[in-house]
């Protein structure tokens, strides 16, 4: 298995995030906190850092984290991931979760995605996350995989009415 680490975003990273945002085309990028939506990379880093404090983050959100998975072998993004320190909105506790993922399409069946949020539950641990939500689409075997293989206990299932699927809810211990 290939060595993952992850990092903060930063403009060192440009190249990388465009080249990652493309990647995806109409696809939707999931645990990117709106990079997709945000075209100015200075303007996204500033987004995601006023997002990691509960002063800043905007009122009824809860502040997160975000994270570039970097192969270090040759410092590849090839991943990027998005913890929620709290849940303390609806859509979070029933449709997202405290963590978000993806891994950039060309990169993926390889292990990363199991990678990454094993690294992802150990920056969730540091933030006093013990008991951690992740969710995934009935569709989305892949990702069903990931979680079980960090050892995520299937709760129940959540009818999303916005994306019209059903998003399986598993909670991971994280001690």
């Amino acid at each position: 298995m290939e060595k993952l680490t992850l990092i903060s975003p930063s403009m060192d990273w440009e190249r990388e995030l465009l080249a990652y945002k493309e990647a995806f085309g109409g696809e939707h990028l999931h645990g990117g906190s709106r990079l997709q939506e945000i075209d100015d990379l200075s303007g996204w880093l500033n987004h995601l850092e006023k997002a990691g404090s509960a002063s800043t983050c905007g009122e009824g959100r809860s502040p997160s984290t975000t994270f570039l998975c970097i192969r270090e072998r040759d410092q590849t993004m090839v991943g990027i991931c998005n913890i929620r320190h709290d849940l303390n909105q609806d859509y979070l506790m029933t449709i997202a979760g405290h963590i978000g993922y993806s891994i950039h399409p060309a990169e993926r069946r390889k292990g990363y995605a199991t990678e990454q949020l094993r690294l992802a539950l150990l920056e969730a641990k540091k933030l006093g996350i013990d008991r951690v939500l992740v969710t995934a689409a009935d569709w989305n075997i892949g990702s069903q995989k990931t979680i079980l293989a960090n050892g995520g206990v299937l709760e129940n299932t959540y009818y999303d009415t916005v994306d019209d699927e059903l998003m399986l809810r598993y909670w991971i211990e994280n001690d």
